[in-house]
């Protein structure tokens, strides 16, 4: 279950329980600490006591490996409490050209910024899924320009010129860590993960490639949904992919 056993600093302990809406929070929790000690690699403090000086708070953000930061994030590298102190710094950093406004609430350091991480950081948690990894590994054939969000609200919006399409997850699904990698702070479905939350959110949908699947992968990430008709449709796209693998023999 990823990271829910962790501690949250030396003081507070994120526990995994069953309610579903905990959990969600735990998520959030665990995120937020992660991105900050792992990614961004600054100290942070919880009573604000290291916060920059006049000339730093610019070299903070730029020099962190990512590309795009909420208003929330920035507020915490800066260990800064006032949202209004934070929301007028950035706003002299964009009317100066040394930073860039991706989306409400959302600043980038150049032009050149990552949209998957754009996507991810507009509603947390979520995570990239659906037809944007599908198609990236070769399970759909089709071309979709918008990005596909995993989350817990169904919305499309244009961000800069890209469309998201954030699609809602059950709370106990989302916070569910199962067949989901981070790499370079970005949270992405595997391939089974999304055919899994695509067959989840559509009762009846044609995917073109289903033989790259890691069948064994899909039937150990299947029980997160506890869904009786998943498991169902799953069977019969399992039994359809072994009725075209004749001479191939499966350990699931």
């Amino acid at each position: 279950m990823g990271t829910f056993g962790r501690l949250f600093r030396n003081d507070t302990k994120v526990s995994y329980c069953g309610n579903a809406r905990l959990q969600t929070l735990a998520f959030i929790l665990n995120i937020a600490y992660n991105v900050l000690e792992e990614t961004f690699k600054v100290p942070f403090s919880l009573h604000m006591d290291n916060k920059p000086v006049k000339g730093e708070y610019l070299e903070v953000l730029l020099r962190s490996p990512k590309t795009v930061f909420s208003t929330k994030d920035v507020a915490l590298l800066w260990g800064e409490e006032k949202e209004q102190t934070v929301s007028g710094r950035l706003k002299k950093y964009v009317k100066a050209g040394k930073l860039v406004r991706a989306h409400r609430g959302i600043y980038a350091k150049d032009k050149n910024y990552n949209r998957f991480e754009l996507a991810t950081r507009i509603y947390t948690p979520s995570y990239i899924s659906f037809e944007t990894v599908l198609t990236r590994t070769g399970i759909n054939f089709q071309y979709y320009g918008n990005i596909f969000v995993a989350t817990y609200v169904t919305r499309e919006i244009e961000a800069d010129g890209q469309k998201i399409s954030f699609v809602r997850m059950k709370d106990y699904v989302l916070s569910n860590t199962t067949g989901i990698e981070h790499t370079e702070g970005i949270a992405t479905a595997t391939k089974e993960r999304a055919f899994l939350d695509r067959i989840y959110i559509s009762k009846d949908y044609h995917f073109d490639n289903i033989d790259i699947l890691d069948w064994n992968k899909v039937f150990e990430i299947l029980p997160i949904y506890h869904n009786k008709r998943m498991e169902k449709k799953v069977k019969i796209y399992f039994e359809h992919y072994k009725s075209t693998q004749p001479n191939k023999t499966e350990n699931v």
